[in-house]
């Protein structure tokens, strides 16, 4: 399949909103991915699928966990739409073809991350949440004080940002972001 059918079959599973973050969160995980010296094209396409599985029902979320053998913890429970996620990668697996598990892996971490990411992992949650589309005072803030910070410290405090934010509203928090945050401190 080739990136414009692709676009074409994501704007009909997404919308043209969501679409337009998407597209967004392509290209800043591809600058990103040429200032990490990361594989541009593997950002591309984790970046282009990374919500491919954002409007699917919360109860089509939780019936294609089990279909897919993904595992539902008690968070998930309660909070369906987390789950796109990894039914994402799922679905990027079976209805775009990727095969490649790195894209597959980060675009099934670009939500809660995890301790373990990899630097195309991270690529794709920083970028997911700084595209050039999403305005509000903490995401820009973060885009103007990461310019001249490491990687590890950028998705630190965006994971931050994300805590305090759920904090805030009185959501729950997944112990995966957390511990994502504490794996990023230096010691």
């Amino acid at each position: 399949m080739t990136e414009n059918q692709a676009i074409e079959k994501l704007s009909t599973m997404i919308g043209e909103k969501r679409l337009k973050h998407t597209l967004g969160v392509r290209d800043t995980a591809i600058d990103l991915a040429k200032k990490y010296d990361v594989d541009v094209e593997k950002a591309r396409w984790a970046g282009l699928l990374h919500d491919c599985a954002k409007r699917i029902s919360n109860n089509l979320l939780l019936q294609r966990a089990e279909e897919f053998g993904i595992v539902i913890d008690d968070i998930y429970k309660r909070v369906p739409t987390l789950l796109h996620a990894p039914i994402g990668a799922e679905i990027a697996k079976r209805e775009f073809g990727i095969d490649d598990v790195d894209i597959l892996n980060a675009i099934s971490l670009h939500t809660l991350g995890h301790k373990d990411m990899t630097t195309l992992d991270k690529i794709i949650f920083l970028a997911d949440y700084i595209e050039p589309n999403r305005d509000c005072e903490a995401i820009n803030q973060l885009r103007e004080s990461i310019k001249d910070k490491s990687l590890d410290e950028a998705v630190r405090l965006a994971c931050e940002n994300t805590l305090k934010y759920n904090l805030e509203e009185g959501r729950v928090i997944h112990p995966q972001s957390v511990e994502l945050r504490n794996s990023l401190i230096s010691n």
